[in-house]
């Protein structure tokens, strides 16, 4: 588990993650994520989600780094492309990163990947740190916000179309291909089987069927959809997609404001989302009133 030209520090210890470290996994996660934005976004329901898709392997595609009994780091790669990798912020300076970030790089080569990258908050530590590695920039991802206590004008829906609940079982399927059709418009974007998109969304843990809603046309067949994550005291859309021969109809705004009204009718009290540059979306949300909150750039390098 040593990396090709670096080692561990003395006393630390690589493993691959087990189903068990999930709760180990998301307090190294939650940790840097407050040290390094001021506030905790990942839920332990991501990481239990991301891993149970059947193309991702905790033996081949994830690591630990342990000081004892105790993780102090850990890195996963998915599909040989996406890293996501973070040191707890007690234990940075230690040339943990620099070692995790050799792994990230063998364990795509590994699954047959070319480029690997991750995405991690503009300005930041991590920014400097790849940038010293020589990986170059990608795509700019943003977060966006309702403001507190500001309202989203609805938007009507043309005549004949419609906004209503997801089945389980009944729309599976074409809840499953609208996504994957409108996100394989993005550059550099791997197409997902249904069974991995699944293990996000329906079969994330606690998920519950008002999370997902469909916008349907004169024929009452669904063309857009939304999917919506109660995150502590905000609702989070995950996933909003409309086919493209019915965009420009007002569908995605109408999606995106039932979306938050569901989410703070189960307690939500901010609203928020993210898009990047790939999507072309930025300017339409801040349109509807969203502020960005949180800027980041995609970091990669060629293998």
């Amino acid at each position: 588990m040593s990396s090709a030209n670096t080692a561990l520090p003395q006393g630390l210890h690589a493993r691959p993650c087990s189903p068990a470290d999930a709760a180990s996994v998301f307090a190294v996660f939650a940790a840097a994520e407050q040290h390094d934005t001021g506030e905790v976004s990942v839920e332990l329901e991501d990481i239990e989600g991301d891993w149970q898709r059947p193309s991702f392997s905790l033996e081949r595609d994830s690591i630990a780094i342990l000081d004892g009994e105790v993780m102090v780091a850990a890195a996963e790669v998915y599909k040989g492309r996406r890293a996501e990798a973070t040191v707890h912020p007690d234990h940075r300076g230690r040339g943990i990163g620099t070692w995790l970030v050799e792994w990230a790089r063998e364990a795509s080569a590994r699954n047959g990947g070319t480029i690997v990258g991750q995405t991690v908050p503009a300005g930041g530590e991590a920014e400097g740190f790849f940038r010293q590695l020589g990986y170059e920039r990608g795509w700019t991802s943003w977060v966006l916000e309702v403001p507190e206590g500001a309202e989203i004008t609805p938007q009507p829906l043309p005549e004949g179309y419609g906004l209503r609940d997801y089945v389980p079982g009944d729309d599976d399927q074409v809840t499953y291909r609208l996504v994957e059709d409108a996100f394989n418009e993005w550059p550099e974007r791997q197409p997902s089987s249904f069974e991995d998109w699944a293990a996000n969304v329906i079969r994330r843990p606690g998920f519950e069927p008002w999370q997902v809603r469909l916008a349907t046309d004169p024929d009452g067949i669904p063309v857009g959809m939304a999917f919506v994550v109660k995150a502590g005291d905000f609702g989070y859309v995950a996933q909003l997609a409309v086919r493209r021969d019915q965009r420009g109809r007002g569908l995605a705004r109408a999606l995106l404001v039932d979306a938050f009204e569901r989410a703070r009718a189960h307690g939500a009290v901010r609203s928020e989302l993210s898009t990047d540059s790939r999507t072309g979306a930025l300017g339409l949300y801040e349109k509807v009133g969203m502020v960005v909150t949180k800027t980041y750039h995609h970091w990669q390098t060629n293998l």
